[in-house]
């Protein structure tokens, strides 16, 4: 069994972190970090890092959709 930090990349990631939602939506870092902070892109906190579920992104473009 692979160590923890080497993941198999046929598994999906789950989470992503700030900087790499940012760069899957197209969006700046900074951008990024103003849609967590007024909560337009649901988050959870590991420990002290952000994390953005890649269900949240889907969400975050579906409502963009609508409006």
């Amino acid at each position: 069994m692979p160590p923890l930090h080497q993941v198999p990349a046929s598994i999906p990631r789950v989470l992503l972190s700030v900087e790499e939602a940012a760069h899957a939506l197209g969006l700046g870092r900074t951008f990024m970090y103003s849609l967590v902070a007024r909560g337009s892109i649901q988050s959870v906190k590991c420990g002290r890092k952000r994390r953005i579920p890649m269900a949240a992104l889907q969400e975050f473009v579906n409502h963009q959709l609508v409006d």
